[in-house]
């Protein structure tokens, strides 16, 4: 059994604040770590609908909450889809939503989902696994241009020409199917002052692959689009995200909705307040005791929003 260990639970409790009669989304199910942090503070009335588009994710997280099968919900399906998949079953507000962006903790431990350039498997890295796209065809089909922008875009890889350009050379000859084959051809078009520095010199080309495969940041934007117009008078949206780019989305997002812009020198009366408030100034990051006791909470950021009452 893979280990997974939920990110800034605490936290992401504390600015839910989570009701016993509330009516909550995890959009993120994974391991099920926070769904069943919310899960046991509600009572009978209240009830948690959680996402997920895993096959292996809901299986486990369903046996992890099997002691609340009343209070909850898993929709097996993506988040892009929210408000339709909640409709679907009579629910038009809720109390609260939580995004745990990012991927678990057993994707990466499980070698034979190429999500982890540590482990030599197949080029996979779908989180749904009926869907088509794979980095193997992204890697071995999409154009030179096509690539680089990937990387660029959501890698923010320096070399990403230098990288792209190598993936075609190498693929005129034969195509590029594991993992440590795709990390070898990226150590192949760094420059050694690369390779010798801290950290995988596959790292940013390996996020690029599976935000494109799963279309990671359209989804979230969409997803989180919706999920303003769910909430219920003080509301909540608690947000977790474990790289720049969806975090950039969150602040965005997050700012506008709690910012009223009115025009200078307008002659006007007092003016309104914002729909949403911020629920803190600062992002939120782990502890010194959480990044002890987990390493992959290095990265992880929280912001959280609620609804005024009208």
């Amino acid at each position: 059994m893979y280990e997974h260990i939920p990110v800034l639970l605490n936290e992401a409790l504390e600015y839910l604040q989570v009701k016993p009669d509330g009516i909550y989304v995890d959009c993120t199910l994974g391991g099920g770590g926070h769904s069943l942090a919310i899960v046991t503070q509600l009572s009978a009335n209240g009830h948690l609908y959680a996402f997920d588009q895993d096959d292996y994710a809901i299986q486990r997280a369903d046996q992890r909450l099997r002691d609340y099968r009343d209070r909850f919900t898993i929709i097996p399906a993506n988040f892009v889809d929210l408000k339709a998949e909640l409709a679907k079953r009579g629910v038009t507000q809720v109390d609260g939503i939580l995004y745990d962006l990012g991927v678990s903790s057993f994707h990466f431990d499980m070698p034979e989902r190429g999500f982890s350039y540590n482990h030599d498997a197949p080029l996979d890295m779908r989180m749904d696994q009926r869907q088509a796209l794979t980095a193997e065809t992204i890697v071995n089909e999409y154009s030179f241009h096509d690539i680089k922008h990937i990387l660029e875009r959501y890698g923010e890889e320096s070399f990403a020409k230098q990288i792209a350009r190598r993936i075609e050379q190498i693929r005129r000859n034969q195509p590029i199917t594991t993992t440590f084959e795709l990390v070898d051809v990226i150590k192949s078009a760094l420059p050694n002052k690369v390779l010798s520095k801290k950290g995988h010199p596959a790292k940013q080309t390996f996020q690029a692959l599976r935000i494109a495969v799963n279309d990671e940041l359209r989804v979230f934007e969409e997803s989180l689009g919706q999920a303003f117009d769910l909430l219920n008078d003080d509301g909540r949206i608690v947000v977790i995200t474990f790289h720049s780019l969806e975090d950039r989305i969150a602040k965005r997002m997050f700012r506008d909705k709690s910012t009223v812009t009115v025009p200078k020198n307008l002659p006007l009366p007092p003016r309104p307040d914002a729909p949403f408030e911020l629920l803190h100034r600062k992002v939120i990051t782990a502890s010194d005791a959480e990044l002890a006791a987990n390493n992959r909470a290095h990265s992880a950021k929280l912001r959280a929003i609620k609804k005024r009452k009208n």
